[in-house]
């Protein structure tokens, strides 16, 4: 079977999860997301272990970023503080949350800061590797309410758990920079490579009329523009619906969807999608603004009626990748846990 048959089959067995064995596959996540941040905790020491923990309501909880930690100072245990163990526990937490080629693209991009450190070597941020927070808020447990995050230099992930279900896994970003390393040791390396290549197949497919309504502006953006806006806001204009695409630019604009989703364990996925289809596919938009060619700056996004997905790669001569998905339903969780801590006393 070739490689896109094979993507095209997993994305559609995906898709077609029940909601009912969609909510299973959600209680398994929130359990091994339990047991590692549990077996993570229990390799700190309690001095640690009162900077990794605050409450479920901490205002802590919705303050995030995705700029270096000079300039966005984090809470949490920093991973450069940890020993070995501790080290690996962390990671087993983070994997709790990721698919295989999610962990994958996260080890690659926390791996970047040692690049831009080559790179800029007169530069007043560290940029240093394991600059990388862990926090997690309340009390771990499979049928609980808590959460957990990891973040960082363009990474900054976070997972709600309410009453042992994944509700929320937004909002996620990640960045790459260089989005293309040039230089040795490993000249070539496009950590978010896949969201770039689909979006430029796609938008290549589009006939002139589809690309007058897909291109809403020459000028792309300076960065993402959901920001760190809380909460997030649906954004105009749309662009092309995917009502007016063919089946196989349809199929096109699925895989890049999944290429985001499937950052994330297939249990969140999984969920995502169901959100989508549930929300209507057809209702979902790809805009573009910038150049149409590689090499210069450009932006995309993806809108649902439950979601939103942004793409910028403007900075650096365009080599500077950010990325995100949000919630229009409440990233952290936050319709779903304020009812929660309004009905249980703490």
């Amino acid at each position: 079977m070739s490689s896109r048959l094979a993507t095209a089959a997993l994305l559609a067995a995906v898709i077609t999860v029940s909601g009912a064995a969609v909510h299973q596959l959600e209680r398994k996540a929130s359990d091994d997301m339990a047991a590692a941040a549990n077996a993570f905790l229990n390799v700190l020491s309690r001095d640690q272990a009162a900077q990794a923990v605050f409450s479920t309501g901490a205002p802590e909880r919705t303050r995030w970023h995705f700029i270096p930690p000079e300039a966005f100072p984090r809470s949490g245990v920093v991973l450069r503080e940890l020993d070995a163990r501790q080290r690996a526990a962390a990671h087993a937490l983070l994997q709790s949350g990721l698919s295989g080629r999610g962990y994958q693209t996260a080890k690659a991009i926390m791996a970047l800061e040692q690049v831009l450190k080559n790179l800029q070597q007169n530069s007043p941020l560290a940029r240093d590797s394991a600059a990388y927070y862990i926090t997690i808020f309340g009390t771990p447990s499979g049928g609980g309410t808590w959460a957990w995050r990891f973040e960082g230099h363009h990474l900054s992930l976070h997972f709600t758990i309410v009453k042992g279900e994944l509700t929320v896994s937004t909002p996620s970003f990640l960045g790459a920079s260089p989005a293309e390393v040039r230089a040795p040791p490993q000249p070539g390396t496009r950590a978010l490579g896949v969201v770039e290549d689909l979006a430029f197949a796609l938008l290549g497919s589009f006939s002139e009329a589809q690309r007058t309504l897909a291109v809403i502006s020459n000028a792309a953006p300076d960065d993402i523009l959901t920001s760190t806006n809380l909460p997030a806001e649906r954004l105009s204009p749309t662009g092309l619906t995917s009502n007016r695409m063919t089946s196989a630019q349809q199929q096109l604009l699925r895989q890049l969807i999944d290429a985001h989703a499937s950052i994330m364990t297939p249990e969140i996925a999984a969920e995502r999608w169901r959100q989508i289809e549930d929300a209507g596919f057809d209702n979902v938009t790809f805009a573009w603004a910038g150049a149409t060619e590689r090499g210069r700056p450009h932006y995309y996004r993806i809108q649902g009626r439950s979601f939103l997905v942004e793409y910028d790669n403007t900075q650096n001569d365009a080599n500077h990748i950010h990325t995100v998905w949000r919630d229009f339903n409440g990233d952290f969780g936050a319709d779903l846990l304020r009812e929660h801590l309004s009905a249980v006393r703490h």
